[in-house]
């Protein structure tokens, strides 16, 4: 069984509202989905996903093309 501390955090009205909602579609406790919320936004990025956000609405780019795939996801080559 994980180890858990005790906290409390004060929430505006809007967000109880919104978190309370949320657990009870996902049928947990708010507790449970505050853990979540964090995971999620504490865990560790791999360093793949920055370069995959870089690349994002690259179709809008009229400059861009197929070819230019590796200097949007590594960046441009490093001088010799």
């Amino acid at each position: 069984m994980a180890t858990y501390h005790r906290t409390q955090v004060l929430l505006e009205p809007w967000q109880y509202g919104a978190l309370r909602a949320l657990a009870a579609r996902e049928g947990i406790s708010m507790s449970d989905m505050i853990r979540r919320i964090l995971t999620n936004q504490l865990r560790p990025r791999s360093r793949g996903t920055r370069g995959l956000r870089t690349i994002a609405g690259i179709g809008r780019d009229r400059k861009a093309s197929g070819r230019d795939h590796d200097r949007w996801l590594y960046g441009p080559p490093a001088s010799a």
